[in-house]
């Protein structure tokens, strides 16, 4: 699962074992229900989502870098 981007939604719900992950790449969607294979999807998405800014922080980001442009 190394090298791809795009989407990278992973839906859960009350039943895990119903649970489909997607990745979606310039060459199509990849479904993933595979228990291991959601893990992995799983923790790549906790660790993107820890080093993710806040919505503010990601503002004043943005606006930094457009006035280093």
């Amino acid at each position: 699962m190394t090298g791809r981007s795009g989407a990278l939604p992973v839906p859960g719900g009350p039943v895990p074992k119903l649970d489909t992950g997607l990745l979606d790449s310039p060459t199509g969607t990849l479904f993933i229900d595979a228990a291991d294979h959601l893990n992995r999807l799983r923790t790549l998405f906790c660790t993107v989502k820890k080093s993710a800014l806040d919505p503010s922080e990601s503002r004043d980001f943005v606006h930094r870098m457009t006035k280093e442009l």
